[in-house]
């Protein structure tokens, strides 16, 4: 046994990617190669391809991030409906003039307070 060269347990030769009929390491296929070899096959419009199957919209809610820093952000300012994540930042809000905040909400994608 001492003579054997010891090589690490996790090469084994059985778990090896080479296929033993062909010979042939395997290759493997990126998801835009997939999409492109899908196109260029005739299929029926009953067909379930990788791209025809649609997931059903999630259960769980959107989280919500805080508009300064990115955090996950628990509180919203009632005043002016930014988000934050802690009291400092709420402290900053607070000191925000109008259209700081304004730009904020804007960048969110969120209607601005008038």
């Amino acid at each position: 046994m001492e003579n054997e060269t010891t090589k690490p347990c996790f090469k084994k030769k059985d778990l090896s990617e080479v296929n033993p009929i062909m010979g042939k390491k395997r290759q493997w296929k990126s998801l835009k190669q997939i999409l492109a070899h899908e196109k260029t096959l005739n299929w029926k419009e009953t067909d379930i391809t990788y791209s025809s199957v649609n997931a059903p919209p999630s259960l769980k809610p959107a989280k919500k991030y805080s508009d300064i820093s990115g955090l996950v952000a628990p509180y919203t300012d009632p005043h002016s409906k930014l988000r934050y994540h802690n009291v400092e930042e709420y402290q900053t809000i607070r000191t925000f003039p109008m259209d700081l905040i304004a730009s904020y909400l804007a960048l969110r994608g969120a209607t601005s307070i008038v």
